[in-house]
């Protein structure tokens, strides 16, 4: 596991670059990732937006910030997405708020597609699902924990969905991102607290 991480990390680039190469693909009619189309390009222009928008409307609660700041030790949290992605889109910008906090947290970006070895150590369900955080304590080389690819209240919709529908289909991904716009990533906020409750106690 740890020579596969570490693999990872040469090729990781920062949020800032990440988002840098989603503007770069949408300008270009692109997304990442081997598989291009009319669809993912849309969606890299969607996501391109969204992030955009949650980064200047994000603001991380008191408790967040309280709890960030007791971070004591150097941490890496290594997310798995695709600019197509839209849980990506919408949870980013809040991971990194947490990351913007402390100096003890290093936020970085690897490509799903790009990655396999580590995304196939990190499946959800069989799957290949983004965005998925890694949390990797530095000195130890250790993952101590992980989360994603949502949030709970955001997985009990799509499976209570695909349980009476029997598909995830683009009527549930629209009602997942109205939801995402209403919640404004407090979900999210609230269970990274409780993955920095457990880092912290760890």
């Amino acid at each position: 596991m740890e020579h596969i991480i570490e693999k990872s990390l040469e090729t990781a680039q920062s949020y800032e670059e990440y988002k840098a190469l989603v503007l770069e693909l949408m300008k270009q009619g692109k997304s990442t990732g081997p598989v291009q189309n009319e669809s993912r390009a849309n969606f890299t222009k969607i996501n391109n937006q969204r992030m955009k928008r949650l980064d200047k409307q994000t603001r991380l609660s008191e408790e967040a910030v309280s709890m960030t700041e007791k971070v004591d030790k150097d941490f890496t949290w290594l997310v798995l997405t695709e600019s197509w992605c839209g849980d990506a889109a919408q949870t980013l910008p809040v991971i990194n708020k947490f990351s913007e906090v402390s100096d003890k947290i290093d936020l970085k970006v690897v490509l799903r597609d790009e990655n396999d070895d580590l995304m196939s150590q990190f499946l959800t369900d069989g799957n290949k699902s983004i965005p998925k955080l890694i949390v990797i304590e530095n000195e130890s080389k250790k993952v101590v924990s992980s989360w994603g690819p949502r949030s709970e209240k955001a997985t009990r919709m799509i499976q209570e969905y695909k349980q009476k529908h029997g598909k995830v289909d683009d009527k549930i991904k629209k009602d997942l991102q109205v939801w995402y716009n209403k919640d404004k990533g407090k979900q999210i906020e609230k269970e990274m607290i409780s993955l920095l409750s457990l880092i912290i106690e760890g």
